[in-house]
């Protein structure tokens, strides 16, 4: 065993000493583009596995994770049960909650994903309902800061650095794009301006396990206030999925009527979201892809390409902003 594995064990039985005498084997659990290390300990006496996350201070949204699943495990989410904490060595013990995530059901038959997807929403649903002016004020430093017009601002310059100049090698400061910066300063004080309420902010399908027939959230450490279709965008417009048009409204209109929403309000700002998310998503590829050494996440820039495109059609508000990608990518 190597002695880093060593040294978790070491860990681990200092947090639950009724554990001292059990062999285990730990299993490294590679997960996205985190800067956490996640490890599956399966101790071979017959005792429930568990998993233990490794964090590092590099992020400011790593800290929250613990504070973040209290929180949504108050208002029934579900979300793996934290077994362990200790705060100095920056380690997490939590419920293992297995190896099957929503992005797994991918090629299987919309028959079996449509019910899997819409017990992703009902989960969607139980922190979305939580609103801005139902928080007291304490409850503000648990959440990482929220959407308003400078964060969204700052992911649109994170798409138009990353993506547009480095991987599209373009110089959208050109007069030529004048009208596409108008766009997109539109479009953040069009949704800086909306009611707020708890968003996921990475609600894409690798961040959904699945057991049985339930959904249970996992990566929610950006727990933020912001717009809840941001987080209906990230999860039916997520680039590492297949959803069809028809699919999307599908289950668009499934949370509408669990939540008695307005359709074509809805409609509306989810497409607005869309492209916000979706820009996000692009810097994202193109940063890791360029500038961090992952070079597999070039492999989902054109479906990104390819979801932005039709959703700049879907809406008048974003039709300026073809004119940063299109052409190639």
């Amino acid at each position: 065993m190597p002695p880093e594995h060593e040294a978790l064990l070491i860990l681990t039985r200092e947090q639950f000493p009724e554990l001292s005498g059990a062999p285990c084997e730990v299993e490294v659990i590679l997960k996205g583009a985190s800067d956490r290390h996640f490890y599956r300990l399966n101790w071979q006496d017959g005792r429930e596995s568990m998993v233990l996350m490794v964090y590092t201070l590099a992020r400011r949204d790593n800290p929250k994770f613990v504070p973040a699943t209290h929180r949504l495990e108050k208002i029934g989410a579900n979300v793996p049960h934290v077994m362990a904490f200790d705060e100095q060595r920056l380690c997490v013990w939590l419920q293992d909650l297995g190896r099957i995530d929503l992005h797994s059901f991918d090629q299987q038959p919309w028959a079996v994903r449509q019910p899997l997807y819409e017990a992703t929403l009902r989960e969607a649903a139980k922190f979305h309902s939580v609103t801005e002016h139902s928080l007291a004020a304490d409850d503000f430093e648990e959440l990482e800061p929220p959407f308003d017009e400078a964060l969204y601002e700052w992911e649109q310059n994170y798409f138009l650095d990353h993506f547009v100049g480095g991987h599209l090698g373009r110089e959208f400061g050109h007069d030529e794009y004048a009208a596409a910066h108008e766009a997109l300063r539109k479009l953040r004080r069009r949704l800086a301006g909306l009611p707020r309420c708890l968003v996921h902010r990475d609600f894409q399908s690798q961040n959904v396990l699945i057991r049985g027939e339930e959904a249970w959230l996992v990566d929610y450490q950006g727990l933020r206030l912001g717009r809840a279709e941001y987080d209906l965008a990230s999860l039916l417009y997520d680039p590492y999925v297949n959803l069809t048009r028809v699919e999307r409204a599908e289950l668009l209109r499934y949370y509408a009527l669990r939540r008695g929403l307005d359709w074509d309000e809805l409609r509306e700002t989810f497409h607005l979201c869309a492209a916000q998310r979706l820009m996000q998503a692009l810097g994202a590829y193109a940063n890791l892809s360029r500038n961090l050494g992952k070079p597999h996440y070039l492999q989902h820039i054109p479906a990104a390409v390819s979801n932005l495109a039709e959703v700049c059609i879907e809406s008048p508000e974003l039709h300026d902003i073809r004119a940063f990608f299109e052409g190639g990518f």
